[in-house]
């Protein structure tokens, strides 16, 4: 009895130690001194900016994977408008026009070591013009908003760069280092431009400090109990795997079905991808987060964030449970997003398929993810076939002077204090730049609602003024650190 109870109090003093461990830890675990920067007064021709972003929303530049289904005049009309719209960049910057719509300007430096690459694309996803307030490719600058396809993703940013550009050749600057300025018209859909530019500067053996794409902005509501703007600045992005599920059959009449028809088994296939999802994995740029923004969260979340390893178990169930970006960033995540069958209501499919849009945790490849739904739908009658895939891209340094540069950058032009590295759910053009440098930022220059984010490919986009004129900002002042 004695031996029983010196075990009880034993455990209870080990459980009090570490309630205690955990408390003392939480309370610890407080934001980081606060960051500043200078806020040096920037001013400019706000209409010549708004001006020349409506311009370019004007252009039709819908991209395809058919080629034949895009229309090349449109995307010929905004290349001729650009020396219209910035000529004091083609009167400076050397231009290049390389295959399959990449574009590349080279603003001469001092020196040409250490360059800068600022990044955007100048294609758009299509639309559904019924479902628009105003015409997607009107351009109207109208209630304090330019409206139309591209106002955010991403000819806010393209036009803002070259725009930024213009306006320091116009006062006679010179950068101390080259800047770049690299272009795609195919990035929704993949397309090769981007990647042709970086096999030039591979082969010219140009090898950039700072490379900057779209991906985090300046945001709120982004992370449990964090009610401060943080900026998000994304050093890695997922990998994406398409995967095709196929069920043949003998088809027949749908009057007398056997069982196990191809679309009740492709169900039940699909039930059983749900019910496990991929394990989640803490990755550098997703710890990184949690130690910059957790800090600033309730004491609950902090006590969670800051004992991971006595909360790990919680954080996950929270996870699976909410979705969405968090849950996005500590898993491989599967959508299930198309599915065909038979083409008659009466006749049972003599092929069935369904396809999932899968977005790659950066501790997984497109072979182990395949073969991890191969495992979970164990069934011989599903064919799981890869139709197309991309691992995850490099991870980047926080540790560089072309971080500081963005960080500063973002200081001197928002109200905001916390700035945090990330992982980009989304895939974009920065992924090929990881081959030649581990130093690939992903900063859309912009601070955005949750309601202005949701137009991003959807109905409405519209970008309102006052966020471009920090756009411009924002690349002026980056340009003159560089």
């Amino acid at each position: 009895m004695e031996i029983l109870v010196y075990i009880a109090i034993g455990l209870g003093a080990l459980l009090l130690a570490l309630i205690a461990l955990v408390v003392v830890r939480a309370l610890l675990f407080r934001p980081h001194p606060e960051k500043s920067a200078e806020k040096d007064e920037i001013s400019f021709d706000k209409d010549r900016a708004h001006g020349s972003l409506s311009e370019l929303i004007k252009c039709r530049t819908v991209s395809n994977s058919d080629p034949s289904l895009e229309d090349g005049e449109e995307f010929g009309k905004l290349l001729a408008l650009l020396p219209e719209l910035y000529p004091e960049v083609f009167s400076v910057c050397e231009y290049r026009e390389l295959a399959d719509r990449g574009l590349l300007f080279r603003w001469r430096g001092e020196s040409p070591d250490n360059p800068t690459v600022l990044m955007a694309h100048y294609d758009v996803v299509p639309v559904n013009e019924n479902m628009w307030e105003e015409a997607p490719f009107s351009g109207a600058i109208k209630d304090g908003f330019i409206h139309g396809r591209g106002a955010l993703d991403t000819k806010a940013t393209f036009s803002s760069i070259l725009f930024a550009a213009s306006k320091l050749i116009a006062d006679g600057f010179t950068p101390k280092n080259d800047i770049y300025f690299a272009f795609s018209g195919g990035e929704e859909i993949n397309g090769p431009g981007a990647s042709n530019i970086v096999d030039y500067f591979e082969r010219e053996g140009i090898t950039p400090s700072l490379v900057l794409d779209e991906g985090g902005a300046v945001v709120e509501n982004v992370f449990p109990g964090v009610k401060k703007p943080c900026a998000l600045i994304g050093i890695a992005e997922k990998g994406m795997l398409e995967l095709e599920f196929k069920v043949k059959s003998n088809g027949g009449h749908s009057s007398a079905p056997k069982p196990g028809t191809p679309i009740a088994i492709l169900s039940r296939a699909c039930c059983k991808v749900e019910s496990k999802p991929f394990k989640r994995h803490l990755t550098a740029p997703v710890a990184y987060m949690f130690d910059t923004l957790a800090r600033h969260s309730t004491f609950l979340y902090r006590l969670i964030f800051s004992n991971l390893w006595a909360f790990g178990w919680l954080l996950d169930i929270i996870c699976k449970k909410t979705g969405g970006d968090l849950n996005a960033m500590m898993r491989t995540t599967v959508a299930f997003t198309q599915m065909s069958g038979s083409s008659a209501s009466n006749v049972l499919p003599p092929v069935a398929t369904m396809v999932t849009n899968m977005r790659l945790n950066p501790c997984d490849t497109t072979e182990s993810a395949h073969e991890y739904i191969r495992r979970v739908v164990n069934d011989d009658r599903v064919e799981v076939n890869l139709l197309r895939g991309m691992n995850p891209s490099r991870i980047s340094r926080v540790d560089t002077e072309g971080f500081l540069r963005t960080e500063r950058a973002i200081l001197s032009t928002w109200e905001v204090n916390i700035v945090s590295p990330y992982l980009m759910v989304q895939c974009s053009d920065s992924k090929h730049w990881g081959r030649i440098s581990d130093r690939v930022y992903r900063f859309s220059a912009m601070d955005l609602s949750n309601e202005e984010r949701a137009t991003i490919h959807g109905n409405n986009e519209r970008i309102r003024l006052d966020s471009l004129d920090r756009c411009c900002e924002f690349y002026i002042r980056l340009m003159k650190n560089s």
